[in-house]
């Protein structure tokens, strides 16, 4: 769905130069006649619209690699030419269109270095993290990539905070934020099933200091009074099951927290104690702690 979006939206943002064309017209880039690849063509005998236009055309096509080398005898023919420009910008889209993001990250880089004052900058910018994002490696790898991912797109936001690639950008980070407390859950867990509290308890309190805005917040606080209660430290079990209850008292994790509490004998089970009475003990709890 993502690349239905920019496809329209890429060729959206270079109309320009193809509305200067007026004898561009039906073109079929898989012509002899027209593509300037052909053996017998001379891509200086042709003009730098009607190569840019079979370039296109190959795109639209899915023919990603003629449309490639279409932009890129532009850029080497007319170097000079606005339609070099687009071009440029042109092939480091080609290339995510076909996952090859380590060149059209180079391409990216080369146009915003060269055009920074572009109309379609923001474009550049935010392709260029798009590039990043979708390298995001499954939380069981080393997440160097996610962090990569998260300042490319936060440079999108600092450069263009009003536009709609930041708009976007904040969302996409925010799912990268989800994706770090992931990992870090992943591993606290791991840490935990082997017995190393500390180390658990590092990734857990990791997570609810960095990345409280995700949903692996519950998790981490009952983790923590999981692990608390297998140290024998009843006041930290207390006080992470009270911050627990009193910011998400609807999630499974409160009730499997206040049933491990009710087991080791720090507040009554729920089979004992009137209904509605469970809430009451974590407000308590909260405003005796803090």
């Amino acid at each position: 769905m993502l690349r239905r979006f920019l496809t329209p939206c890429l060729l959206l943002a270079l109309a320009a130069p193809l509305g200067a064309c007026s004898t561009l017209q039906s073109i079929n880039p898989f012509n002899s006649d027209n593509v300037a690849t052909d053996e017998k063509a001379d891509p200086t005998t042709v003009s730098p619209e009607l190569l840019y236009g079979n370039g296109v055309d190959a795109l639209n096509a899915q023919h990603y690699a003629t449309a490639a080398k279409q932009f890129d005898i532009v850029e080497q023919t007319y170097p000079y030419s606005s339609w070099a420009v687009s071009a440029q910008l042109m092939q480091g889209y080609v290339e995510y269109l076909q996952n090859h993001y380590t060149g059209a990250i180079g391409s990216l880089d080369r146009f915003i270095q060269l055009h920074p004052a572009h109309k379609d900058i923001a474009y550049a910018y935010y392709l260029r993290a798009l590039c990043f994002y979708e390298q995001i490696a499954d939380i069981k790898r080393e997440q160097k990539g996610t962090r990569e991912a998260m300042g490319a797109l936060q440079e999108v936001i600092n450069r263009f905070p009003d536009s709609e690639y930041a708009r976007d950008a904040r969302l996409k980070i925010d799912l990268a934020r989800d994706h770090l407390a992931g990992k870090e859950m992943e591993v606290g867990r791991y840490y935990q099933k082997q017995k190393l509290y500390t180390a658990a308890i590092g990734r857990f309190q990791t997570v609810v200091n960095e990345y409280q805005t995700t949903n692996h917040v519950p998790e981490a606080l009952a983790r923590l009074v999981e692990v608390d209660l297998a140290l024998g430290l009843s006041q930290d079990a207390q006080r992470n099951a009270a911050v627990l209850g009193y910011n998400y008292p609807g999630s499974d994790w409160y009730a499997d927290t206040y049933e491990q509490l009710a087991s080791a004998g720090l507040v009554q089970s729920t089979a004992t104690r009137p209904a509605g009475e469970r809430p009451g003990f974590f407000r308590r709890a909260w405003n005796s702690i803090f």
